[in-house]
């Protein structure tokens, strides 16, 4: 049994349901661009209301810096839920007042009130608990489904569930059980892949997967601060000035027992642009006008061939600048390994998840993490305050 509670703990049935759901999704021209975070939401909401609740649905939108500003309305999403959930749902003028607790104590089995933007008000990210406890009078039950937010202690991500019963919904529940798994019981040969631009930025979790993982291979911006720090010549690549940041890793990897693979070649350019002019070179030898964008073609196979070997696979971070062809060729064939590969797959949110989805291929991974910052923190193995006040021993009498 998880130590947190989950839907199946809870008694909706004719019951309002509060749900921190993260429908901070891009908007172009008033419209939604990108549901994916909404259709993420799609089998808890379901649930709810196919066991006879009222939902009470809290997001965020952008960042509006603790003011009401309807650049950042959540009207387009509502727009958009109706469309996905196909009924209709009442977009509440604020998400505190007298106006919109009217509007959730009226709510019947079976419909949906989504709340305006959360971050109009600056209590939201203060955790503040008095707007804690106007947020709670919208439900009964209080369900958190919005891992992307979960690594930070919000009001409506912490203050809220410490007043009502609380659980996590599915989408909460598949990356605790997922993300746990690779902390607690991976299956060998594990193989980390990490890319990105900075080692300073992943190096909690580097130090994390180096006593876990068999296999860690490197991508990215961080691949040059790696090989800088064996002496190579990297040209204008980006580097990092602290280059005992990755011998310290390399240290621990070699004392674990952990095989650590850096790029043996590299795409390099003098400027990064659509169609520059590419070549592939020496990881060791970067022409010092050029720029590494990219893991080459000898390095992809040697990835994707560990990859092929693989039993459990986490993935964060692009092995080169994705967004820009010829530069996303590392990372293709990367994504094209693990979707190939027999092995528990995890993609850890952010740039990697957005290319997995962008090639087509997050069908083929076992689970892609709706959350970069949180998912990162997590398998750092900090507590996330967002799950911590789900545990069973933190609910409310």
């Amino acid at each position: 049994m998880a130590d947190f509670s989950t839907l199946n703990d809870l008694q909706v049935a004719g019951k309002r349901v509060l749900v921190r759901v993260d429908f901070n999704c891009p908007i172009q021209d008033g419209k939604v661009s990108d549901d994916t975070r909404i259709r993420a939401a799609m089998p808890t909401l379901q649930k709810l209301l196919d066991n006879g609740a009222a939902l009470v649905l809290m997001s965020h939108l952008g960042r509006p810096k603790g003011k009401r500003n309807l650049e950042f309305s959540l009207a387009p999403v509502a727009d958009r839920l109706r469309e996905v959930l196909a009924k209709p749902v009442t977009l509440a003028p604020d998400c505190i007042g007298a106006e919109t607790e009217a509007l959730s104590a009226a709510l019947q089995p079976g419909q949906v009130l989504l709340l305006e933007n959360l971050r109009f008000h600056p209590e939201e990210e203060a955790n503040e608990a008095g707007f804690a406890a106007h947020l709670a009078k919208h439900g009964q039950i209080y369900v958190n489904d919005a891992f992307g937010t979960a690594h930070r202690a919000h009001a409506s991500t912490h203050g809220v569930a410490k007043l009502l019963p609380a659980a996590a919904g599915l989408l909460m529940e598949a990356e605790l059980t997922h993300l746990g798994e690779l902390l607690s019981a991976p299956q060998n040969p594990f193989v980390a892949i990490l890319g990105g631009s900075k080692v300073s930025d992943k190096i909690a979790v580097l130090e994390s997967l180096v006593s876990k993982a068999n296999v860690i291979l490197i991508g990215g911006g961080m691949a040059f601060t790696f090989l800088k720090s064996h002496g190579a010549e990297i040209g204008k690549s980006l580097c990092e000035a602290d280059l005992d940041l990755p011998r310290r890793i390399e240290e621990k990897a070699r004392a674990a027992g952990v095989k650590l693979m850096l790029p043996i070649d590299v795409t390099v350019s003098t400027a990064i642009k659509d169609g520059s002019p590419a070549e592939t070179v020496d990881a060791n030898a970067i022409p010092a006008d050029k720029m590494g964008l990219d893991i080459g073609p000898k390095t992809a196979g040697l990835y994707a061939a560990e990859i092929a070997k693989a039993k459990t696979v986490f993935w964060n971070g692009p092995m080169g600048v994705f967004e820009v062809p010829p530069f996303d060729r590392g990372t293709r064939q990367v994504a094209e390994a693990v979707a190939n590969s027999s092995a528990r797959s995890c993609i850890g949110g952010g740039d990697s998840a957005a290319a997995v989805t962008q090639m087509g291929l997050a069908d083929k991974i076992t689970h892609v993490s709706t959350g970069g910052g949180a998912s990162m923190e997590f398998l750092e193995g900090q507590e996330l305050p967002g799950v911590a006040v789900l545990r069973r021993s933190a609910q409310p009498a």
